[in-house]
């Protein structure tokens, strides 16, 4: 007879955590391509890189990195409106802490809020910069608004931007790999057999 195993917090949770990673997976994989291979060109121009393929057509790339980034800033604003009230209380906690009322963090806290507040601050300046690089395109002929910045300067905060943001979240991914695995398990297993009242302890975490 099979139990509920996680609760539905916990495997919404979960859902999002495994979307942010599939649509960043894609974002960061053909931003990598972009990096190594950069504009096409023209044929019997100086770009060496002219016409060559890895896997996809350029194009296809040019939609992945679109769709995966368009995706990946969806569920990012679901993620932060679910847990708003965790990130007001750290904003607060961290206030606190900063202004001497309370020693509220411990070592851990304090690297864990500067982790976050790396992938946190890096992706919303990869977000902007592409929804700008998105609605503003390129091109030999294109017009640049320059709101704010050169699109040039866009690319260049869009880039490194991402690069930090995808480090960072390769971190942050790592340090919190045993939660992922463990909530897999559980969700993905068959199911185990009920245990006595007597055996479960009188407080648990699901």
């Amino acid at each position: 007879m099979s139990v509920k195993k996680v609760s539905a917090q916990t495997r919404n949770n979960w859902l999002l955590d495994m979307s942010l990673l599939t649509s960043g997976v894609l974002a960061a994989l053909s931003g990598v391509y972009f990096l190594i291979l950069p504009s096409g060109g023209f044929q019997g121009g100086r770009n060496p890189y002219y016409q060559i393929q890895f896997l996809f057509a350029r194009r296809t790339w040019e939609d992945l990195h679109t769709w995966g980034g368009i995706i990946m800033i969806l569920v990012a604003l679901v993620h932060i409106v679910l847990h708003w009230k965790w990130i007001s209380g750290m904003v607060r906690r961290t206030w606190n802490e900063l202004t001497g009322k309370c020693a509220c963090l411990n070592p851990r806290g304090r690297w864990n809020l500067i982790l976050n507040l790396v992938v946190g601050i890096s992706f919303i300046l990869t977000a902007i910069s592409g929804v700008y690089l998105l609605f503003v395109p390129g091109g030999r002929n294109a017009i640049d608004p320059a709101i704010l910045f050169t699109r040039t300067t866009w690319d260049l905060i869009h880039t490194w931007a991402g690069v930090v943001f995808m480090d960072a979240a390769i971190i942050h991914f790592v340090i919190h790999w045993r939660w992922v695995a463990n909530v897999a398990r559980k969700i993905f297993s068959r199911g185990v057999s009920i245990k006595p009242r007597s055996a479960y302890p009188l407080t648990e975490n699901p």
